[in-house]
């Protein structure tokens, strides 16, 4: 059985298919972004630590704009601006538990702006598991290392910003509705795909079934009967028997007489 298929559906089979591919090359451009930003955050919080270590240990203090901008060393157990420091283990999983988060969802990521602000989010979060793991006075239990003083502002360092500004860009993002990721539109139309293509395949059947078979028998089996046995039985029966019956009988009463 031949089976047509719609140019119109067999376009939009391709369309989708396009569309599946291009949102797979976006997520792995948009993974690549999110985890450069995360690896860029990540390096520039532990050598400004390392630095800030050497630099400001024994109280010294550095004033970069006067009294606006000073840096200033202190070790802190607890969350970001030195909240929470007696919860520095619970702080520790938190940490642990957004880092497997973000990298689980990274592989789903195709929009920029998502991938800039989970890449910001995940950098902090590793700047300060870092810390948590590493530092004294011992694992899980760390001391997170921070030195950029503001007035009126509690002591942070370059994860804790990271963290806060990604957090407001996450905040606004979703507040706007954009989407993390467009894979779920270009799976719906691969899934909706074959659908459409195999609708006609199930007209064609019955068509040809209704149209080929019941025409045939009507048009030639009745017909071949209708025309030739009736025809012959009415055309050559009747015929012979009245012209040969009749003939018979005259020439014999003829010559009997």
């Amino acid at each position: 059985m031949s089976v047509t298929v719609d140019p119109s559906e067999s376009s939009g089979t391709a369309d989708g298919a396009l569309s599946a591919t291009r949102a797979g090359g976006d997520a792995r451009r948009r993974t690549t972004l999110l985890l450069t930003v995360a690896a860029v955050i990540l390096t520039l919080d532990q050598i400004t630590k390392v630095w800030a270590v050497e630099a400001l240990k024994d109280g010294r203090v550095i004033e970069v704009i006067g009294d606006i901008l000073q840096f200033r060393l202190i070790r802190n157990p607890g969350a970001a601006f030195s909240m929470f420091t007696d919860m520095t283990v619970v702080l520790t999983v938190i940490a642990a538990a957004v880092v497997a988060v973000i990298i689980w969802v990274s592989r789903k990521v195709t929009s920029v702006a998502w991938a800039v602000a989970l890449g910001g989010m995940l950098g902090g979060a590793l700047g300060t598991l870092s810390d948590r793991v590493f530092r004294e006075p011992g694992p899980m239990r760390g001391h997170v290392v921070d030195f950029i003083e503001l007035p009126n502002w509690p002591v942070f360092n370059i994860a804790d910003s990271s963290i806060t500004c990604s957090a407001v860009l996450i905040a606004l993002l979703s507040f706007r509705g954009v989407a993390v990721s467009s894979h779920g539109a270009a799976e719906g139309d691969d899934e909706g795909a074959p659908d459409v293509v195999g609708g006609p395949e199930t007209d064609d059947g019955p068509d040809a079934s209704a149209d080929d078979g019941p025409e045939a028998n009507a048009d030639d089996g009745s017909d071949a009967n209708a025309d030739d046995g009736s025809n012959t039985n009415a055309d050559d029966g009747p015929d012979t028997s009245a012209e040969a019956g009749p003939d018979t009988d005259n020439e014999t009463g003829t010559g009997q007489r």
